[in-house]
């Protein structure tokens, strides 16, 4: 198994991770403020 090739991801790499983990982030914070929204009472809307 000596002629597998090692692949450097180097910066390419670390912001392609840091574009997934931010827009991961943005979706949970998104799915979190809709929630919230739709777990309140909704007695104010009428």
């Amino acid at each position: 198994m000596s002629d597998t090739t090692n692949i450097n991801t180097g910066v390419a790499g670390s912001l392609v991770m840091i574009v997934l983990t931010a827009a991961f982030v943005i979706l949970l914070v998104s799915f979190y403020r809709r929630y919230k929204r739709a777990s309140k009472p909704e007695n104010d809307q009428e």
